[in-house]
């Protein structure tokens, strides 16, 4: 298999945009009408997260201590859909004919030797992966939803009973399924550590135009089902680090970094951790009041709240209490910067892509190496 050649020829027909994964879907449901109900009524989704998939793994497919471990959880993670080894050269066969379509004149026999090489490695590490994990693991938990907590009109906090122990790590993430739009699939962070009664706790933001999310949000009460695939993520805590910790969080992307707080404070000798928590204004600090009661008795962790769209100054940086009313005023990643330096903590950052880009940058500015800079890693074809 030639790499290069392989990369050059995707480029080529990932060029075509959304008629190829549309072409892709297309040939398969004609050819194998069973699968379709195995796929959501709505396709947009899906032919986006299809072509970002065959993007990650052909940008990969030369190095394959990163690709073989995004195969694997890929592999195991598709249990939840229902895919079997009889699936795989149905949708071989349909990739190729695809790949083929587009590639026009750029397609030859050395060009499909390299496809037909590259899908048998994927076909193979994602089925050994899905064959060992079901020694283990369901292909996903039942869920009731035993508490609902709407924090403001876009914001809620569903508190889940899985059917069974959800084993995971303080800030992985869950897909979850609601019945109501079965097969949208959305990954959700679980927000405390494990406790002893296994409920896991979810932050859930309203996007607009969204599958899932205005149903948690909205019509989500007490007693309702959903379902869980397998914990998934890279955002967890180093636990062998004798370093202070630096959690940086933008809305939602509290959910796992509070996690792992709770996993910190469980230490006999916790570090000294500062918690950024930002938001657009004051009412998106939507966690801020259960934050400043864990402040409160844990004289190692300060929390530092912070909006972006409101006036004033920026002289507040302590533990507080969540009616004091201050905050600091700017975008969190400058707020962050104006607290440092930080070169000795290990920082964990989570929210909307272009806050965490931001503070990596300034992070890395202020001399934090970017190895101890933790960010959630697994593709976005996953999601």
């Amino acid at each position: 298999m030639d790499a290069q050649r392989l990369k050059d020829s995707f480029d080529r027909v990932a060029e075509q945009g959304d008629a190829v994964a549309l072409f892709f879907y297309s040939d398969l449901f004609v050819r194998n009408p069973h699968l379709r109900d195995m796929f959501p009524v709505g396709m947009s989704g899906q032919r986006d997260k299809l072509l970002r998939a065959l993007g990650h793994i052909v940008a990969r497919v030369d190095d394959l201590p990163a690709l073989v471990p995004f195969l694997q959880q890929l592999g195991r993670d598709h249990r939840r859909f229902g895919i079997v080894a009889e699936h795989y050269p149905h949708v071989g066969a349909s990739l190729l004919a695809t790949l083929r379509h587009f590639a026009g004149d750029g397609w030859t026999d050395d060009v499909e030797g390299d496809w037909n090489a590259a899908y048998s490695l994927v076909a193979k590490v994602m089925l050994e992966a899905a064959d060992e994990n079901a020694l283990t693991s369901p292909a996903w938990w039942n869920g009731q939803v035993v508490a609902v907590e709407r924090r403001r009109f876009d914001i809620a906090v569903l508190r889940v009973q899985p059917d069974r122990p959800l084993p995971y790590r303080p800030g992985q993430s869950v897909a979850l399924e609601v019945p109501s739009r079965l097969r949208h699939w959305r990954y959700y962070s679980m927000a405390n550590a494990s406790r002893p009664d296994h409920t896991v706790d979810f932050h859930v933001r309203l996007v607009d135009g969204g599958p899932v999310s205005p149903v948690l949000v909205r019509r989500t009460e007490t007693g309702d089902r959903v379902r869980m695939g397998a914990p998934i993520g890279t955002l967890t805590l180093d636990e062998e680090s004798p370093r202070d910790v630096l959690l940086v969080a933008g809305s939602t992307g509290l959910a796992p970094l509070k996690a792992m707080l709770e996993q910190i404070a469980r230490r006999p000798a916790p570090p000294r951790v500062h918690l950024f928590f930002g938001a657009r204004t004051r009412d998106g600090l939507y966690d801020l009041e259960d934050l400043t009661k864990l402040a409160g008795g844990l004289p190692w962790l300060t929390v530092v709240p912070a909006v972006s769209d409101e006036p004033g100054g920026h002289g507040f940086s302590a533990v507080l209490s969540s009616d004091a009313g201050d905050v600091e005023h700017g975008s969190l990643p400058d707020v962050v910067a104006r607290h440092g330096p930080w070169d000795g903590r290990d920082a964990y950052v989570c929210g909307p892509s272009a806050m965490v880009g931001h503070t990596v940058e300034q992070l890395a500015r202020l001399g934090v190496a970017r190895d101890r800079i933790r960010l959630e890693t697994f593709a976005d074809a996953q999601r």
